[in-house]
């Protein structure tokens, strides 16, 4: 919805000098007190000529209902080092002023930094897959961006860097550590650091990078095309760090905070940081929550099999194979595949889970 200057304007005011209280005043006043108090940074003033020469990055933005937080994120992604960025938001059906922001931003930093698209309206999962899917993007890399978060400055700087060591031809993907922030912008915390390298072994139970911090090359993007729009994966972070890791490809995960990860009300998963969230991430184990997971991300890979390296094809018919036998000889299984967590705790619960036959 866009805003005229007749509306944005001010007020109505009664014959005594009041302000009216119109349906129209009530409808904007929230996108009014976000335009005060988070004012749209200036590509302008900016002074922004990125080179032809430096690769672009394809800003993979999905939205819905979030007028509270958009203009702050869309500022962070603006001030970014790294200069030669677009952004593609595809808004999920939001009915509050999400599309009004979007279009108030388009107007003053030009389509070509920021087109808005309808999303399919079937949860973010698939949002983003059919924002990733889409041909009419072209990039020389690809960033997933969440609505809510504020991406640190050098962000998209640290991941083209290190995705500019990977061969073009082999699918690469980054992810970092965040920084955890409330709803004020305040710092909180930080995400879990992880040490042990990412890979395949991993990621078939554990996604260790948000997808808030995810940027790939056009490898790992052709690989999520051809894996299409339509997989049953759980979230499209944990699907990406899968398909790239079993298929050869090279995953970095940068203990740097990139990203300030916004803790709020409305998150659809939150950071796994802190007591209660580990709680109720046990609670999720021992209901078969984590059991149906690996069940839907299974399902997903089984359309890919073929495109797996053989290696990797070997760790999923054993882990496969672990998950249907009996005890002991489904630790045993899961032993031979390889298969681990990042810490110390995640594989005790994984221990757990095979043993209550919840993996």
């Amino acid at each position: 919805m866009a805003l005229t200057t007749e509306q944005a304007s001010g007020p109505a005011r009664t014959k005594a000098g009041r302000p009216s209280q119109s349906p129209l005043d009530t409808l904007l006043a929230p996108w009014e007190e976000f335009r005060r108090v988070i004012p749209l940074v200036s590509l302008k003033s900016l002074g922004i000529r990125p080179h032809p020469s430096v690769p672009k990055v394809a800003v993979l933005m999905c939205t819905m209902q979030g007028q509270r937080f958009l203009a702050e994120q869309l500022n962070s992604i603006a001030i970014q080092s790294h200069p030669r960025w677009a952004i593609w938001a595809s808004d999920d059906g939001s009915g509050d002023h999400t599309h009004a922001i979007l279009e108030y931003y388009q107007s003053h930093w030009g389509g070509d930094r920021i087109s808005i698209h309808d999303g399919p309206a079937e949860g973010s999962t698939a949002n983003f897959l059919s924002l990733t899917c889409r041909a009419d993007i072209d990039a020389d890399f690809f960033a997933f961006a969440d609505q809510d978060d504020v991406w640190e400055s050098d962000k998209l700087e640290r991941a083209v860097d290190w995705l500019q060591t990977v061969p073009a031809d082999v699918p690469a993907l980054y992810g970092s550590r965040t920084l955890l922030v409330d709803a004020r912008n305040q710092h909180i915390g930080y995400s879990p650091l992880f040490t042990k390298a990412p890979g395949f072994r991993n990621a078939l139970v554990q996604s260790i990078a948000g997808g808030n911090t995810m940027v790939f090359n056009r490898a790992a993007r052709d690989l999520l095309r051809q894996a299409g729009e339509s997989v049953a994966a759980v979230t499209h972070d944990w699907w990406a760090y899968m398909l790239v890791s079993g298929c050869g490809g090279q995953v970095h995960y940068d203990p740097y905070p990139t990203v300030r990860y916004r803790q709020h009300e409305g998150n659809q998963f939150g950071s796994n940081a802190n007591l209660r969230a580990q709680a109720s991430r046990a609670r999720q184990l021992l209901q078969g929550r984590f059991r149906s997971w690996v069940d839907a991300n299974l399902s997903a890979l089984a359309r890919v099999q073929d495109q797996l390296t053989p290696e990797n094809r070997r760790v999923l018919d054993a882990f496969v194979r672990a998950r249907q036998q009996p005890l002991p000889a489904r630790l045993l299984g899961l032993r031979r595949a390889g298969i681990f967590r990042q810490t110390a705790l995640g594989n005790a619960g994984l221990t757990a889970a095979a043993l209550i036959n919840r993996l």
